[in-house]
């Protein structure tokens, strides 16, 4: 690396400063490069000297700016780098996974001029949200999560090392051996994968809450073709507060149409029938998601979500305009007010 104090460093260091502070005077450039404000003209002589397009603007207002024409050096990013802009543009445009949308056209362009070594987590996390992609359901405020942090697990990864993970849950925090598959965002929250060798049990962990990571000196196979976006949603869908079952009245491939993976698992009841098994720690938002199906349904078992969707019926009928009367089978005493509420 060329020394700073070189006349040939001070003066890239000074178009660097022209071009990020257009109509810097040659004392604020002087005191930028720690010389006087003679020595920051002679720089700015050096970059005319070599064809820089450096122009002087007179008036209270004026000082240095770059011209038109002048050929920009190629873009370069650290991994880290890399990895923040494309979870930025995941995050707050999820359409970015697509290399048809417009921005994802320019993410995607962005990603093939990378180095490789670069390249690769950024296009690992890209892919992997793109597929299976829908709707977001944004958390308000979605935990910061660190790119440095996010880069190194996408790499373990990829080359399935095995991991010490110190991690935050409940108010505390333990160590964690694990084996890592893949790192997803859903819902502007970002995933990692895993399979515990602690508890000998697939996890889900949640990046944000990852304190430390090591890497150990083993290696494992990762699960032959593994769709870690599916595997997610369906681990998500189950260990809540209350157990669901529902009949739908349509086969499994119908019924995936309307309902997300992260909301349940569709198992064959029949040959026309669908068993939904899924738990929510919130039976009103639940009976909501199941009001959305376009075909019959009835719930089994589940006495929590029972109740939700008979509310839900009484609030539907009252917003029909039936004059408060409610047929025999909705008691009154089971109307609640509906909450809205995503699930974690």
């Amino acid at each position: 690396m060329a020394d700073e104090t070189s006349p040939a460093a001070r003066a890239l260091l000074a178009l660097e400063a022209i071009q990020g502070t257009p109509g810097i005077s040659a004392r604020r450039l002087g005191e930028r490069l720690g010389v006087t404000e003679r020595a920051a003209r002679r720089y700015v002589a050096i970059l005319r000297e070599a064809d820089l397009p450096i122009e002087s603007v007179t008036g209270p207002y004026g000082g240095y700016r770059v011209g038109r024409g002048l050929r920009l050096p190629p873009l370069t990013f650290t991994s880290a780098e890399a990895m923040g802009l494309v979870m930025a543009v995941l995050e707050g445009h999820p359409g970015a996974a697509d290399p048809a949308d417009l921005v994802g056209g320019a993410l995607a362009k962005i990603v093939a001029v990378l180095p490789e070594r670069v390249a690769g987590p950024v296009r690992a996390v890209r892919e992997q949200t793109a597929r299976g992609a829908v709707p977001a359901l944004v958390p308000s405020d979605p935990p910061p999560v660190s790119p440095e942090l996010t880069t190194r697990l996408i790499e373990y990864c990829t080359t399935a090392r095995r991991l010490r993970l110190t991690y935050r849950a409940g108010g505390t925090e333990r160590e964690m051996d694990v084996e890592p598959w893949a790192v997803v965002l859903r819902h502007s929250l970002w995933y990692l994968l895993c399979w515990s060798c602690t508890r000998d049990a697939r996890r889900v962990l949640r990046v944000d809450r990852i304190a430390a990571v090591f890497a150990r000196a083993e290696t494992f196979d990762p699960p032959p073709g593994l769709d870690a976006r599916r595997v997610l949603e369906e681990h998500l869908s189950q260990g809540w507060d209350y157990d669901i079952r529902v009949i739908v009245d349509a086969r499994v491939e119908h019924t995936a149409r309307w309902l997300p993976r992260s909301l349940a698992l569709l198992e064959p009841d029949g040959e026309h029938r669908t068993l939904l098994r899924a738990s929510t720690s919130d039976p009103d938002w639940y009976a909501r998601q199941l009001a959305a199906l376009p075909v019959p349904f009835r719930v089994v078992g589940s006495p929590e979500l029972r109740k939700s969707v008979a509310a839900l019926a009484r609030e539907l009928l009252a917003a029909a305009g039936d004059g408060g009367a409610h047929p025999s089978w909705l008691p009154a005493s089971s109307f609640q007010p509906l909450r809205y509420k995503v699930a974690p």
